[in-house]
């Protein structure tokens, strides 16, 4: 299986800002308020491209699901940081499932050497453009300086 069959089969398409490819797996019925109750993805990022430092209004689960370990960085609102690794490794420290808190700034790689990822997201209620806030790398940067040189590296235009 290569990134190239996955695309294919999947009808990855260039995710918007944030970087890498994606697919809308499903979307609930629509709210009240014009969201989806709920939200899942498909996505792929290999190796040179990131997902860039976002941020959104509710909570985001992400799933690991084949290829090499993904590596998200995570920026609290209380100021701490903490790097996940989401991977098939689960007896030493990876997660095939990880749920990032709503308002923390989030960005992710390819793991080290691997080549790609293939993994998914959900949210409840559902994602919309609306809710998406691009991280700003100076910003980021003088208010988390111990990983400045992380944040520069998933900051600026996403392949």
């Amino acid at each position: 299986m290569t990134p190239e069959d996955l695309i294919a089969h999947f009808g990855l398409e260039p995710i918007p800002r944030e970087g890498g490819l994606f697919r809308q797996t499903w979307a609930g019925p629509e709210r009240p308020d014009g969201r989806p109750e709920g939200t899942a993805i498909v996505a792929l990022l290999a190796a040179g491209d990131f997902s860039a430092f976002h941020r959104l209004p509710t909570d985001e689960i992400w799933h690991f699901y084949r290829g090499d370990p993904l590596e998200l960085l995570l920026l609290a609102p209380d100021g701490t940081t903490r790097t996940v690794v989401l991977g098939p490794d689960v007896l030493h420290g990876q997660h095939v499932q990880f749920t990032v808190p709503a308002g923390t700034w989030m960005g992710g790689r390819v793991r080290g050497a691997g080549q790609w990822t293939l993994f998914g997201c959900t949210m409840a209620p559902g994602f919309t453009f609306g809710g998406y806030e691009h991280g700003d790398a100076a910003e980021l940067t003088a208010r988390y300086p111990a990983v400045a040189d992380e944040i520069a590296g998933l900051s600026g235009p996403a392949s």
